[in-house]
């Protein structure tokens, strides 16, 4: 397996990102997309970036889903994590069909120290069998131990957009889903699009292990979300989508012949 130069570099990043998980004090992530909005993220104080892979797609031309080319997403990752100091975490879906060991080194050489992996088909939507997922999960943990890059692997929970049941048996799932991916040597658990306060709070109170909540029009506050001891709040696509409706707007009123800027 290649040898990283920049190993404690990228070793010390990942135990800073990591530390920066904080049930009660979470860790904001701004998705980025590109270079200039990681700088952006940076610029505005925040102590790291997270790609948005629905975003860095759209960026680049494609949809989300592993649409992306595997080398053209990493490119953008590492144009990402070139252009900021802080700590880079990457939305690598899948991982697009790679290898644990391929995929931490991927990562690595692309400059990120942590990473999004998700427990559905991105093709299709089925759920991922637990079992199958917290042995993928364990594997890219030991890949990365074995590279000693210490990646921060956050484990996406896709029972919420994805699964089925009723209420209570979706948080049973998630909880079964959480618990066996922090076992495997999930830093954080990702339960995506739950938004209900009290199934948050359990889901806090109750996996054991810090957890990200996506951040979107419905959902507590960040502030609240601290509150329910919350570790890490995300924005997905919800800024890169705000960033092209206001630019939409924008050419609206230049192909109108208005002044397309507000007043200073």
């Amino acid at each position: 397996m290649t040898e990283f130069h920049e190993k404690p570099a990228i070793h010390e990043k990942a135990a800073a990102l990591r530390a920066l998980h904080v049930p009660g004090d979470p860790l904001v992530l701004p998705n980025a997309w590109d270079a200039a909005s990681a700088r952006a993220v940076e610029a505005a104080g925040f102590p790291a970036v997270a790609t948005g892979s629905a975003s860095v797609a759209a960026a680049l031309g494609y949809e989300d889903g592993q649409d992306t080319p595997t080398d053209e997403m990493f490119a953008a990752v590492a144009r990402i994590a070139r252009a900021v100091a802080v700590p880079v975490t990457a939305d690598v879906e899948r991982g697009y069909g790679l290898k644990p060991a391929e995929l931490v080194e991927r990562l690595a050489a692309a400059g990120a120290v942590g990473c999004n992996l998700e427990d559905s088909d991105p093709a299709t939507g089925a759920m991922i069998d637990p079992d199958e997922q917290a042995d993928f999960v364990a594997a890219v943990r030991a890949a990365a131990d074995e590279a000693g890059t210490g990646l921060v692997i956050n484990a996406r929970v896709d029972t919420y957009i994805h699964g089925s049941g009723t209420p209570g048996e979706r948080l049973a799932d998630a909880l079964d889903r959480g618990g066996r991916y922090l076992t495997a040597g999930a830093d954080c658990v990702y339960p995506i699009l739950a938004g209900d306060p009290e199934v948050i709070a359990t889901l806090a109170r109750e996996l054991g292990g810090p957890i990200n909540v996506l951040s979107r029009p419905g959902v507590p506050a960040v502030r609240d979300l601290a509150a329910l001891g919350v570790a890490r709040v995300s924005f997905g696509p919800g800024i890169h989508r705000a960033a092209q409706a206001f630019t939409a707007r924008m050419l609206d009123t230049i192909a109108r012949g208005d002044d397309p800027f507000p007043p200073a």
